[in-house]
C-alpha cells in the first residue's frame, strides 16, 4: 500500500488523484510518440502522396522518399516543440500554478486533435501545427501530474517514474487508432473522440488537482481541489521559504551543512538560486546525459518506417506486423518505469547514516539508475545499428525499457538534486535545451539520405555519441564520495577537538 498522510477520506482522495493521473498520462499525454503507427494510416489516406514521383522515365514505380521525408519532418517539429516549449511552460507552471497550466494544456490538446480530425489529403500541411499542439499539451499534462508524487513521501521517485512510463506507453493509442482504422472506424472519428475526452481533463483539473502546487513535504491537513472544505493549495516558493526560515532557527552551530563548489546537498539547498542551479556541473552533465540519449531515440522513431520498409523489401504486410510489435512494446513502458523508481527509492525504508541528509541519500541512490539508463541506451543503439530484421524485436524491447528509464530518471533526478520551487523551470530548461540538440536528427536524416537511405553509418556515429552519457553517473558518484570524505574529515576534527577539550 502506498503510504500517505491524513485521514482515511483524504487518503482515498490522494489515491484517486494518483490513479486518474496515471490514466491521463497513459491514454493521452505522449501519443505523438506512436507516430510510426499513425504514419501507416496517413500513407493509406494519401497524406503527402503528391510528393511521390516516378523513379525512372520508363518504370511505373513511384519514388515516395520525399513523402517519407515530410512525415519525418512532422515528427521532428512535433518532438522539438514538445521539449523546447517546456521552458516557457515551466516558468508559466511555477508562476501561475497547476490549474492555469492545465487549462492551457486542455486548450492546446483539443485544438490539435480537432485539426487532425478536420485535415485530409489536400490539407496535409495541417499535420505540422496539429501534432505540435498535441505534443505540447501532452507534456503539460505530465508536468502537472508529476507533483502527485509529493503526496506519497516514501514512494515519490517511484510515482514520478511510473507517470513518465505511462507517458511513453500512451504511444499505443496511435496503434489502437491504426487497428480501428483497419477495422473500418474512420480516422476522423478517432480524433473527434480524443477531442471529446478533454472533458475528463477539465473535471480532473477542477476537482482532483491543486490550484497552485503540491508542496514537498505535505502537512497532515493538506487539502486541494474544489470541495466544501477549505483548500490548502500552497504556493511552493512561499511554503519552502517559511520552512527554510524555521529550519534555520532550529539549526545549531554544529549543524551547518557541508558544501561543495557545485551544489549543496542538504535540506538547506532549498536556498540555492535558479542561476546557481543552472550553472552547476550537475545540470550540465545531466543535460548532456539526457540530450545524447534523446537524440538517439528520436532518430530511431523518425526513421523506423523507412528502415522497416528497407529491411522488409517494401512488403507492407511485414512492415505492418513490425510496426504493431513496436507500438505494443511501447505500451509496456508503464510496466518498466517502476523498476527505475524502486531503484531510486530503495533506501527510503532504512534509517539515514549519521550526518547524511535525505537529499544526499536520494542522490547516492540515483547513481545506479543513471548508470543503468546509459548502459541500456548503448545496447539499444548497438542493436538498432545491425540491419537484421528479426533482431529489431530485441531493439524494440531495449528501446522502450531505456525510454521509460530515461524520462522517469530525468524528472526524478531534477526533483532530487535541485529545489522544488525551481522544478518547473529546470525541467523546462533541460527539456528545451535537449530539444535544440535533438534538431540534429534532421541533419542525420539528410546524411542518411545522402548515404542512399542506409542508416548504418549514422547509427554508428550516434552509438559512439551515447558514450558521453556515462560521464553523468560517474560524476554524481564522485561527488557523493567527496561529500562522504568531507563528512569523515569533519567528524575527525570534531572528535579531536572534544578529546583535546576533555584533557583540560
Amino acid at each position: 500500500m502506498l503510504g500517505c498522510k491524513g485521514s482515511s477520506g483524504t487518503a482515498v482522495r490522494y489515491k484517486l488523484t494518483l490513479a486518474t493521473g496515471l490514466l491521463e498520462c497513459l491514454c493521452f499525454a505522449g501519443v505523438v510518440f506512436g507516430w510510426a503507427s499513425l504514419v501507416f494510416v496517413l500513407k493509406t489516406d494519401g497524406y503527402f502522396s503528391d510528393l511521390c514521383i516516378n523513379a525512372t522515365d520508363t518504370s511505373g514505380e513511384l519514388d515516395c522518399s520525399p513523402q517519407d521525408d515530410n512525415f519525418s519532418l512532422v515528427f521532428t517539429v512535433a518532438s522539438f516543440m514538445n521539449n523546447f516549449l517546456t521552458l516557457p511552460n515551466g516558468f508559466f507552471y511555477d508562476h501561475f500554478g497547476t490549474m492555469a497550466t492545465r487549462f492551457l494544456a486542455i486548450l492546446l490538446y483539443t485544438t490539435g486533435t480537432l485539426i487532425v480530425a478536420l485535415s485530409n489529403k489536400a490539407l496535409s500541411f495541417l499535420l505540422f501545427p496539429a501534432l505540435s499542439f498535441i505534443a505540447v499539451g501532452g507534456i503539460l499534462f505530465l508536468m502537472t501530474n508529476m507533483q502527485v508524487g509529493n503526496l506519497f513521501d516514501s514512494h515519490r521517485s517511484t510515482i514520478i517514474t511510473v507517470y513518465n512510463g505511462a507517458f511513453d506507453s500512451s504511444s499505443v493509442i496511435f496503434l489502437i487508432i491504426k487497428v480501428l482504422y483497419e477495422s473500418g472506424v474512420s480516422f476522423r472519428s478517432s480524433f473527434l473522440f480524443l477531442s471529446a475526452c478533454n472533458l475528463i481533463h477539465l473535471l480532473r483539473t477542477l476537482f482532483l488537482m491543486p490550484k497552485s502546487h503540491i508542496p514537498y513535504s505535505i502537512s497532515d491537513d493538506y487539502k486541494y481541489g474544489m470541495s466544501c472544505a477549505k483548500s490548502h493549495s500552497y504556493n511552493v516558493e512561499q511554503y519552502e521559504a517559511e520552512r527554510d526560515l524555521s529550519s534555520d532557527r532550529g539549526r545549531g552551530v554544529d549543524d551547518e551543512p557541508l558544501e561543495t563548489d557545485t551544489l549543496k546537498l542538504t535540506d538547506n539547498s532549498e536556498t540555492d538560486s535558479f542561476r546557481s542551479c543552472v550553472l552547476s556541473w550537475f545540470f550540465l552533465w545531466h543535460l548532456i546525459w539526457l540530450s545524447v540519449m534523446q537524440l538517439r531515440h528520436y532518430f530511431f522513431i523518425g526513421t523506423l518506417n523507412p528502415m522497416l520498409n528497407r529491411l522488409a523489401n517494401q512488403d507492407p504486410d511485414i512492415v505492418s506486423e513490425y510496426t504493431n510489435a513496436f507500438a505494443f512494446t511501447q505500451f509496456c513502458g508503464v510496466l518498466c518505469a517502476p523498476w527505475n523508481g524502486l531503484l531510486m527509492d530503495r533506501h527510503k525504508r532504512k534509517p539515514l547514516d549519521p550526518g547524511v541528509s535525505e537529499r544526499e541519500a536520494d542522490l547516492r541512490s540515483s547513481v545506479l539508475s543513471l548508470l543503468l539508463t546509459s548502459l541500456q541506451c548503448l545496447l539499444f543503439s548497438i542493436c538498432a545499428s545491425i540491419p537484421v530484421l528479426p533482431l529489431q524485436y530485441v531493439t524494440f524491447i531495449l528501446q522502450v525499457l531505456n525510454r521509460s528509464f530515461l524520462y522517469g530518471g530525468n524528472a526524478a533526478f531534477i526533483s532530487i538534486a535541485f529545489p522544488a520551487r525551481h522544478f518547473g523551470k529546470l525541467y523546462g530548461l533541460v527539456m528545451s535545451l535537449s530539444a535544440v540538440v535533438s534538431l540534429l536528427q534532421y541533419p542525420c536524416f539528410a546524411l542518411n539520405k545522402v548515404l542512399g537511405g542506409d542508416p548504418f553509418y549514422v547509427n554508428i556515429i550516434l552509438t559512439v555519441l551515447t558514450l558521453l552519457a556515462f560521464i553523468h553517473p560517474v560524476y554524481v558518484f564522485l561527488h557523493c564520495r567527496e561529500l562522504a570524505k568531507q563528512r569523515e574529515n569533519s567528524q575527525s576534527i570534531l572528535e579531536a577537538s572534544i578529546q583535546e577539550t576533555s584533557m583540560y
